[in-house]
């Protein structure tokens, strides 16, 4: 065999060079075509971050499980070291008959001694966040590469079947290409099904974000959500230098409603009321559910008395109401809340306010309920 290719042998030495066996033939190497760097000098640490999440995944997904705040937080405190007694008992649990369900896990969930905290969850999310989207674009390129890499195999594999005089060493490289080239389209399509994979995860953990973050009673935002909420406002309105109010209600002799009418009826109150306070918000005006019968407001643009006498207008449109049990067909009677309002900026901290506005709401109630009232001045 010679060095210098020829028009009839130059799609073995286009494979050749490829191959990087033209080298050994005396030749350089044509340098235009490598096959993919399987090894590469990724962070040590990066790489272990990517282990776990990988981990978490195959254990949420292989088990059929919901991705939820507490199951991730069980995966992670046994996958991650944190707890070795829950990753022994996960390890017997799935080696057992009955395996790994979500009844199981969430019985599990309650032997624990205590929930992580909010921000412990908030920071559990975005490392997940952060590493699904790092695993997903990793899993896009290596895709990527491995499909130009088939493509190129395959373009050796035609080039060498259409040569009608090979010997043995070019037919033994065509089956070799083959053969390279069937693994390298089963490893695309697993990068393809890793990706649609991590893509799935990731939009459930969206829906799980959510979900903390939403009161399914009422569909409005729940505590956790408007304290970030109150927080992002706070930090805006005083850079533009605008008003924000904030404001407690709660439903007048709730109690009553529950004892005379049942709980599924004060529901059916509750939401109500939450369908009258979402009205009168938008924008610039956010409502959520605080606990309970309780509701909390923010209106930014509007000082506490524009803020008061907005959300009088809702009380008095309530007030007017007279609301039928459809269950029973027994009228409520007159349901009505009260509300506390305080200016946010005059309290030195959010906190401050809220419980102005909350020491607000309990003066309306003993006045008489059914009433606005204005938060006083903070005392010095």
């Amino acid at each position: 065999m010679t060095t210098n290719a020829t028009p009839s042998n130059e799609p073995v030495g286009r494979l050749l060079d490829w191959l990087g066996l033209r080298r050994t033939l005396g030749a350089p190497p044509a340098g235009r075509h490598a096959p993919p760097d399987s090894g590469g000098t990724r962070d040590l640490a990066q790489l272990a971050r990517h282990q776990l999440i990988g981990t978490i995944m195959a254990f949420l997904v292989d088990n059929d499980l919901d991705v939820s705040p507490a199951n991730l937080l069980l995966a992670h405190a046994a996958f991650s070291g944190m707890n070795p007694h829950l990753a022994r008992q996960i390890t017997t649990r799935s080696h057992s008959p009955d395996g790994i369900t979500q009844q199981w896990l969430n019985e599990l969930g309650e032997q624990s001694t205590a929930p992580a905290d909010h921000a412990d969850l908030d920071r559990l999310m975005t490392r997940l966040e952060t590493n699904l989207e790092s695993f997903h674009v990793h899993a896009k390129e290596a895709r990527t590469v491995t499909s130009d890499y088939g493509t190129e195999l395959e373009q050796h594999v035609d080039d060498l079947e259409q040569l009608q005089k090979t010997g043995r060493i070019v037919s033994s490289l065509a089956d070799l290409a083959k053969v390279m080239l069937e693994r390298t389209r089963k490893a695309e399509d697993h990068m393809r099904k890793s990706e649609d994979e991590a893509k799935a995860l990731r939009r459930s953990l969206e829906r799980a974000k959510r979900d903390a973050e939403l009161d399914f009673l009422t569909g409005l935002p729940n505590r956790r959500a408007f304290e970030i909420l109150l927080e992002r406002h706070y930090k805006e309105a005083r850079a533009a230098c605008e008003p924000l109010s904030v404001a407690f209600c709660d439903i007048d002799e709730f109690k009553k409603v529950n004892d005379l009418h049942g709980h599924e009826a004060g529901d059916r109150v509750i939401k109500a009321i939450a369908d009258t306070l979402a009205r009168i918000s938008d924008d610039r005006c956010h409502v959520a559910r605080h606990g309970g019968e309780e509701f909390v407001m923010l209106f930014r643009g509007l000082t506490p008395t524009q803020a008061a006498e907005r959300l009088d207008e809702a009380r008095e449109g309530l007030a007017e109401r007279r609301l039928i049990n459809r269950k029973t067909d027994e009228p409520f009677g007159q349901i009505t809340f009260s509300g506390g309002v305080a200016d946010v900026f005059g309290y030195g901290e959010t906190r401050g306010a809220l419980k102005a506005a909350d020491d607000a709401l309990y003066q309306a109630k003993a006045s008489g309920r059914n009433r606005i009232e204005l938060a006083g001045p903070a005392k010095a």
